[in-house]
């Protein structure tokens, strides 16, 4: 399945997700909003938060199913983008008596 360009940005919007964010963030806000909306919760607006529930599901399978397909860098250039601020020392310091990691 595939989305057009519009159809994830209003999903991530709906989402309330930044520009670039983890599963473990796009979990956490789809539990959070969709606590938030559940039915259950506000008994005298049912079909509004019905309809919002539905939505923000809909957003949150939009998201996973694109991420889903989405293909992954493994390039080294690509790959330190991420490093931990160690790694990045030790990389650029490695064992230098001054800078680098020493075990003694």
């Amino acid at each position: 399945m595939t989305f057009k360009y519009q159809d994830i940005i209003e999903a991530k919007e709906l989402l309330e997700l930044p520009d670039r964010a983890s599963m473990e963030e796009i979990k956490s806000n789809y539990r959070k909003l969709i606590g938030q909306w559940h039915p259950d919760k506000y008994r005298d607006n049912n079909e509004e938060c019905s309809e919002m529930a539905k939505n923000i599901i809909a957003a949150y399978n939009t998201i996973t199913i694109y991420c889903n397909q989405y293909k992954y860098s493994f390039a080294k250039e690509e790959i330190k983008k991420y490093l931990s601020d160690e790694d990045w020392w030790f990389e650029r310091f490695g064992n230098d008596p001054i800078w680098g990691k020493n075990d003694k």
